[in-house]
């Protein structure tokens, strides 16, 4: 009996002498509120748009507690500036047509029902899953744009499609989402899409 009063005091004194433990405060955890999505007509861009949908839905739900956060998506089109279209080379020896301005004018028309109907198809995609959306249609180099309106409106995550390009195109013609990864002043995520997309 002795033995076990012993046995006893010695887990007391064991347990009493044990250093006391504090709880750590977790790392403040910064949510993101405004994302942008940068689309055009291909395939990839809309793929990457659903993957945004699909895997950060509950920051941008329309919820009066979603609203009170501030998540927001925003979509985004850049165009091609409607001066390209103003005069073009016709033939050998340089040559330079004008276009007329009743041909601008279609040039442009055509455009903003492009944009229209791309933003049209993001909207419905988005109000599916009632995320919080806008939608922006800009002019200018889509990979400067792009960047510029990142800054301007202090997005806190950019999400981009990949088209894929190989290397010789990409050396060419530039690809917006690499330029982007480089110049954007947030983080980039570059969606792409799978195989059978490309």
């Amino acid at each position: 009996m002795a033995e076990d009063q012993a046995t006893a005091a010695m887990e007391t004194l064991a347990v009493e002498k044990q250093p006391e433990t504090t709880v750590a405060e977790a790392p403040t955890v910064t949510i993101t509120k405004r994302m942008m999505v940068a689309i055009d007509e291909s395939d990839s861009s809309f793929y990457a748009l659903q993957w945004v949908i699909d895997h950060f839905s509950n920051l941008l739900m329309t919820t009066e507690a979603a609203q009170a956060e501030g998540g927001l998506l925003t979509v985004v089109h850049v165009q091609s500036p409607s001066h390209h279209f103003a005069a073009f080379p016709a033939g050998p020896g340089g040559a330079t047509v004008y276009a007329s301005s009743s041909m601008i004018e279609s040039v442009k028309k055509a455009q903003q029902e492009a944009s229209a109907a791309l933003l049209s198809r993001a909207l419905q995609m988005c109000r599916g899953k009632q995320i919080r959306t806008e939608t922006m249609v800009l002019e200018g180099d889509a990979k400067d744009i792009i960047c510029q309106a990142v800054e301007q409106m202090h997005v806190d995550l950019l999400v981009v499609g990949s088209r894929g390009l190989g290397k010789i195109r990409r050396a060419f013609i530039g690809s917006v989402s690499d330029y982007c990864a480089h110049h954007a002043n947030c983080p980039i995520l570059i969606v792409k899409p799978p195989k059978e997309i490309n």
